[in-house]
């Protein structure tokens, strides 16, 4: 039974706003949805959005989430609000009052940041669930057509998710071909140094291609129209999504951050403020042998804040993603006094694992900061962009960055690719240092 009333909720949430107001904060106008706890894992399936292509991928997701709950294994997050304008986010009916207040705060600051990151700013997050409903009608609708049917269209579907976020990542002006064309015309024109002597004005693509769905879209006069809607929408989906993969440590931070600050501001009386600072402990605590975002993020904008005052910490949170935000802010000190370290399993003795690197001198600082931009924003997925294409033949490269591919989940991504690219597609990588292809 719940020990407060929603008009209680909305008071408390008056409260929040106006001293989140006074603290300079620019957040979307918030909707809140109360929801139980099967509702919330419904919502964590579909990534939060009120309506969604349906995939049996996001049923699986469901599936497992709720075993693993009922079974004591896995708990729900405290909080789930989505990028757009007005943001949605949900209460989980379960929630005791005091956490809800923690909540409503912690979604303050994850608004104001979608709203004035630059990661975000061509997420248009005034349509995105409009975008989001009418896509979902559209697959809907191939599903139901009999001509088409479920299998098709989640053949396609589970072809895309494979490569879906082979995006652009350095947020690079996208040249066409012709202007390609133009330019390398141009290099080997006014080349002194021979460099592009031998440079093939006929390859395909020009550049390395990284947003891989989008040369398929270009490049595959076989697909029908249904299966180019369906690839598009996948797409489009994914480069919706990868601004907060690029800042989740910043995100997760920035909202803890404020929700501190703002839940003191409050003045709770202790019946609320006792169990408010043992859920902030337990959220922002270290978790060991990985990196707990929440913490990292929210230490790092303390740290700003002592040496800089609090107008960097807004700087911060405008133009930086996860990476830049570590290379930029994360100290020697900082790192020393977080225990920040690397770790790595020792041949020939798995599962015994052996610290490599601690914060002592530049030397292994500088192997930690790397170790850690390495494993965030977005960087355990591998990087693979189109390198060429020749006689209808599609070819992958690894951007290989000391790490190996599991080759099973590769060869399987390769089959997937085949099917909507309809035909052959090989994938070049690198196994223990020698090359390695896929087809």
């Amino acid at each position: 039974m719940s020990d407060y009333t929603l008009e209680e909720l909305e008071i408390w949430d008056t409260k929040i706003c106006e001293i989140a107001k006074r603290h300079g904060l620019d957040w979307y106008t918030i909707a809140y949805e109360t929801c139980d706890y099967r509702e919330m894992i419904g919502h964590m399936s579909y990534h939060g959005m009120p309506s969604h292509y349906a995939s049996w991928t996001f049923g699986k997701a469901f599936e497992r989430t709720h075993f693993m709950y009922n079974a004591g294994s896995e708990g729900l997050p405290y909080e789930l609000i989505i990028n757009s304008s007005p943001s949605i986010a949900y209460l989980m009916l379960e929630n005791p009052l005091y956490l809800q207040v923690l909540i409503m705060a912690h979604c303050v600051g994850h608004s104001d940041f979608f709203k004035n990151n630059r990661t975000f700013k061509d997420t248009n997050a005034e349509t995105v669930t409009t975008r989001f409903r009418t896509a979902a009608k559209r697959v809907k609708s191939y599903i139901e057509d009999p001509s088409i049917g479920i299998d098709a269209v989640e053949k396609v579907i589970d072809a895309c998710q494979t490569i879906s976020y082979q995006v652009d990542r350095r947020g690079r002006s996208r040249l066409s071909e012709k202007e390609l064309y133009k330019k390398y015309v141009n290099l080997i024109k006014n080349d002194e140094h021979e460099e592009y002597k031998d440079f093939d004005l006929e390859k395909v693509p020009l550049e390395p291609e990284y947003d891989v769905l989008q040369f398929i879209l270009e490049n595959n006069p076989k697909l029908a129209e249904w299966q180019r809607d369906v690839i598009d929408i996948v797409r489009e989906e994914s480069i919706y999504f990868w601004p907060q993969i690029r800042t989740k440590v910043m995100n997760e931070g920035w909202a803890s951050f404020w929700h501190y600050r703002i839940c003191h501001d409050l003045e709770l009386d202790d019946e609320l403020h006792l169990p408010f600072l043992k859920t902030h402990n337990a959220v922002l605590r270290p978790w060991g042998l990985k990196i707990n975002p929440y913490h990292l993020g929210f230490e790092i904008f303390k740290d700003i804040e002592a040496r800089f005052g609090i107008e960097e910490c807004f700087i911060a949170r405008e133009v930086c993603n996860d990476e830049n935000f570590i290379l930029q802010y994360l100290t020697e000190e900082k790192a020393k006094e977080l225990n920040l370290f690397t770790f790595s399993p020792e041949k020939g003795k798995n599962p015994d694992w052996t610290i490599d690197d601690v914060v002592e001198d530049e030397d292994s600082w500088y192997a930690i900061r790397s170790a850690l931009i390495a494993s965030i924003s977005g960087n355990m997925i591998p990087v693979i962009y189109v390198d060429s294409l020749k006689k209808d033949i599609l070819t992958l490269q690894h951007e290989h960055d000391g790490r190996d591919l599991e080759l099973d989940y590769a060869e399987n991504c390769v089959k997937l690719v085949s099917n909507i690219w309809h035909g052959s597609v090989k994938l070049i990588t690198s196994i223990e240092d020698e090359k390695f292809e896929i087809s």
